[in-house]
Order: structure tokens, then C-alpha cells, then sequence
């Protein structure tokens, strides 16, 4: 049987914007422990929105997690020797955390540009639907979309 989901975790709110979700970020963000760099990096995205948007930044980060969430996923499940790809719907926590893996991964890609410029890109377009992060989200669903005929398989 399988355990219960573990307790979810209360993030202390970041300082400067007053949310959770943008601690989590951050802390997505963050490579070797360097949590003062990653945050210097989003607060320099988000200023390069604020100056090039006229918007508020918090608004347009709002925007493109819920964009670049997936809302159905594949899960591969063994059924009598085969694998199949279950098409599942995702839980909010990880909706969230997929959309910042793939903004971030999206703006990791993008060589010889600073990575604040390069995630304040990811993060205008994921707000506008397009980019790379929101493609991928398509892609799993279109994934999901196609194993549909193995919906009864879910556990």
C-alpha cells in the first residue's frame, strides 16, 4: 500500500514581493547553495519586466507559472508485461514546481545571453503563452492526449 502524502511544507515569504511562490522559486533557482546570487537574479528579471512591460512583475510571474503548468500528465504503469503510458491529472504542488522547472530549464538554455535577461524572457513569454516552457506543457498534454485509450489503467 502506499504511504500518505507527506505534510506539505509553509515557506517563509520573500521579503521583497511577499510570496511564497516566489520563495519557491527562488530556492528552484538556486544552484550550490548560492541563495543570495538567485535571488539577485530574479530580482533583476523581474526589474527587467517591470522597466520593458510598464506592468506589475509579480502579475506577469503569476501569468506564465499557470501558463507553463501542465494540467494532465503520462505516467507509465505495468499491466500484465506491458508498459503502458497512463494519462493522469496533475496535482497543484506539482503543477507548480513543473512550471518552474521548465521556465528555468528554458532560460538556463539560452547561451551568451545573462541569466536574469534570459529568465525575464522565459517569463514575458510563458505570460503570453509561447516560449519554450509553455510548448513543453503542450507537448505532455498532446502526449496525454494520444494515450487516452489507456485512461482505464489509472490507479
Amino acid at each position: 500500500m502506499r504511504s500518505p502524502l507527506k505534510k506539505t511544507r509553509t515557506w517563509r515569504p520573500d521579503p521583497k514581493f511577499n510570496s511564497e511562490k516566489l520563495t519557491r522559486f527562488i530556492n528552484y533557482v538556486m544552484l550550490d547553495g548560492k541563495k543570495e546570487t538567485a535571488k539577485a537574479v530574479v530580482y533583476d528579471a523581474f526589474n527587467i519586466i517591470a522597466q520593458e512591460k510598464d506592468a506589475d512583475a509579480m502579475s506577469i510571474f503569476d501569468e506564465a507559472v499557470k501558463n507553463a503548468g501542465p494540467l494532465m500528465e503520462v505516467r507509465s504503469r505495468r499491466v500484465g508485461g506491458a508498459n503502458y503510458q497512463v494519462p493522469r491529472e496533475v496535482r497543484d504542488a506539482r503543477r507548480m514546481s513543473l512550471a518552474y522547472r521548465w521556465i528555468i530549464g528554458a532560460a538556463r538554455k539560452r547561451k551568451g545571453v545573462p541569466m536574469a535577461k534570459a529568465l525575464a524572457e522565459e517569463l514575458k513569454l510563458a505570460a503570453a503563452n509561447e516560449g519554450d516552457a509553455v510548448k513543453k506543457k503542450e507537448d505532455t498534454h498532446k502526449m496525454a492526449e494520444a494515450n487516452k485509450a489507456f485512461a482505464h489503467f489509472a490507479w
